[in-house]
């Protein structure tokens, strides 16, 4: 697993910011499941509002934009070419031309429509998949990254007991 410290230093700078982690993803097909999951196991244990959005983000740009984040972070498998399980940090004018994803609405209109009704950084936490097919569970790679990637989000955005939105 390869990971994108550099990627990471960028996501510390949002320590204390008023921040929404939308999970994107299928959880019937293996890795691509991988943003809902991380989202389940973070309830609880960080203090930004959590939205599992599975396959169809665009449900939730209107309660996103009710929010009124300061930054928004959006977990999904994306295949930027990488080893399974790298994880990487995207910005949304860096997604045309460096990653994919699995999803009928473009990763970059949902954040588009968003960004028209609101002031919010966006960051795209991509993690390379192993395998997306249908009934298969999380691959070993992929669920390596998940731990690590929830050691760095609890880290970033810890509970706190007041003014905590998560």
């Amino acid at each position: 697993m390869g990971t994108d410290e550099q990627s990471f230093e960028q996501l510390k700078e949002l320590r204390g910011s008023k921040t929404v982690i939308v999970g994107i993803g299928n959880v019937l097909k293996g890795d691509d499941g991988v943003g809902p999951f991380v989202c389940q196991q973070l309830t609880g244990k960080v203090c930004a509002d959590l939205i599992d959005a599975g396959t169809v983000p665009e449900n939730y740009i209107h309660p996103i934009i009710k929010k009124t984040p300061q930054s928004l972070l959006i977990i999904d498998a994306m295949d930027f070419g990488a080893s399974p399980g790298a994880i990487s940090i995207f910005k949304p004018d860096q997604l045309n031309s460096s990653a994919f994803t699995t999803h009928t609405l473009s990763p970059r209109i949902f954040v588009d429509m968003i960004a028209q009704a609101t002031k919010v950084d966006v960051y795209f936490v991509g993690i390379q998949p192993a395998q997306t097919q249908l009934g298969q569970p999380m691959s070993a790679e992929v669920s390596q990254a998940v731990q690590e990637l929830i050691h760095i989000l609890t880290e970033i955005f810890p509970p706190r007991k007041a003014n905590c939105s998560g």
